[in-house]
């Protein structure tokens, strides 16, 4: 993947999602706790796809925005499509291509209309944004072929850092249609609990293979650790980050602050 250089007639929007680039993959050591969160939530997504397909298989990768998914997922020889609402940041993943397989699908991934489905989907970090999220899996779920995986990334809702109200919680989602789909934190509505993924999984039709946590409070530069952050070496923060993943899952739910879940849709 390419380093880019923005140029000065950019969008806002391309000024948006190049500042995420800089903290989390072109070094920029400004906020490392969401560097070394984003790199975590990687790592974990990049592994669950190796997981289940083989280079060759097909990944759609649903609201893409900056596309970094996309590009490191084709350089390894999977058939990639990017999609994102915003289309004009197509011609800003352009810039950053260096090679593989990879193709552009701008607009509402269930109103596209692909000539086939894939092997696997990606949604990270999206489902948080979403005023349905019981819905917007079981349109997900009709873009995976059967035997096919999704691969789902969002925030744990019962971390000791998080407040915001579980989807269960709340009678009527309805109430949030129309903030639904704003970027970046700001724009989350509900937080998913461990225990609410597997029923919204088995209502698509669904079937949950695993679940992991990750990233805590010392990584993710939390409740003040940040200052620690630039002066430990990163070994330590690693092994920190290691040691709290084999803890006992149940404390792994306060612990952790990242979530990604490998879902099935059955043959």
């Amino acid at each position: 993947m390419k380093i880019v250089q923005l140029p000065p007639e950019a969008p806002p929007s391309w000024q948006e999602v190049f500042y995420y680039d800089q903290i989390e993959i072109y070094g920029d050591r400004r906020v490392l706790g969401h560097t070394y969160a984003y790199n975590n939530r990687r790592k974990v997504v990049i592994d669950l796809v190796k997981k289940v397909a083989a280079p060759g298989a097909t990944v759609l990768d649903v609201a893409a925005s900056q596309g970094n998914y996309s590009l490191w997922l084709a350089e390894l020889g999977y058939k990639v499509t990017w999609n994102d609402l915003r289309a004009e940041l197509a011609d800003y993943v352009k810039m950053k291509y260096e090679t593989g397989e990879i193709s552009y699908a701008p607009g509402n991934a269930f109103e596209l209309g692909f000539d086939s489905q894939f092997d696997v989907v990606l949604i990270t970090e999206i489902i948080e944004h979403v005023a349905h999220p019981d819905e917007f899996l079981r349109k997900i779920a009709e873009l995976v072929k059967p035997g096919g995986y999704i691969i789902m990334t969002t925030p744990n809702g019962e971390y000791i850092r998080h407040n915001l109200p579980k989807f269960s919680d709340c009678p009527d989602p309805s109430l949030y249609e129309e903030q639904q789909f704003s970027p970046n934190s700001d724009g989350h509505i509900f937080l998913l609990h461990t225990d609410e993924v597997p029923p919204l999984i088995e209502q698509a039709g669904l079937e949950m293979t695993e679940i992991r946590l990750f990233t805590n409070s010392l990584t993710n530069g939390h409740i003040k650790l940040e200052y620690l952050l630039k002066v430990l070496p990163k070994l330590a923060v690693d092994g920190l980050e290691n040691f709290t993943g084999s803890l006992p899952f149940s404390l792994q739910r306060k612990l952790h602050k990242g979530m990604a879940v490998l879902i099935r849709r059955p043959d």
